[in-house]
């Protein structure tokens, strides 16, 4: 199986096509606006519109309204949304489309408790749990990634060309999602770095 790749946070045109060049499946757009990854819907869609045909885009909320999330949808029209709050599952499935769900990951979490009520998500996402939401770059112990058979699994959280191939060979998920680890500075991407990802995902693979 090939363990598909998504680089979160671009907020440059430039960068969406560098990543797509380096042969990423899909790029993140964060509509959160604590993050230094915000973008407006207007640069959103400049950066939609820099990609080139079959690399996806996804729309990403942290606990945000309805009103916003489908504003976003008009504007954007992204293929996919992401949700890393509090989000019920009956709010993350009104939109119409489909929608990957976050759980943040420490000891003692539940997490197949927490995602399950989310049946109607097309991939469930383990990400780090830290006082910041996203591209912090700190990663939690992989083992505590429950196997799970229902729904595809991605990885996040602290992902980087150094440590990516590792936690692929621990895992087996369906997909992995980087932000700051393929930076040079935050909201920044950096093309090598993300080359060099990419790279090591498919040695994995291999």
């Amino acid at each position: 199986m090939r363990t598909r790749v998504k680089i979160c946070g671009i907020t440059r045109p430039d960068d969406a096509r560098a990543a797509a060049d380096a042969g990423a499946d899909a790029i993140g757009l964060v509509f959160y606006p604590p993050s230094p990854r915000y973008l407006s819907t207007e640069r959103a869609a400049e950066i939609r519109d820099a990609l080139p045909p079959f690399v996806q885009t996804v729309s990403l909320f942290v606990n945000a309204d309805a009103a916003q999330v489908a504003q976003v949808i008009g504007r954007v029209h992204p293929a996919m949304l992401q949700f890393h709050g509090d989000e019920t599952p009956d709010f993350c499935a009104q939109f119409g489309l489909p929608y990957v769900k976050a759980c943040r990951i420490r000891p003692g979490v539940d997490a197949v408790g927490y995602l399950r009520p989310y049946t109607r998500a097309a991939a469930w996402l383990f990400d780090s749990h830290v006082p910041e939401y996203g591209g912090v770059g700190e990663a939690f112990d992989w083992a505590l990634v429950p196997f799970l058979k229902e729904k595809p699994v991605i990885l996040s959280g602290g992902l980087s060309r150094t440590n990516v191939a590792s936690a692929i060979r621990a895992v087996h998920p369906w997909g992995v999602d980087v932000s700051s680890g393929v930076e040079s500075a935050k909201g920044i991407k950096d093309a090598a770095k993300m080359a060099a990802f990419v790279a090591e995902v498919r040695n994995a693979d291999a």
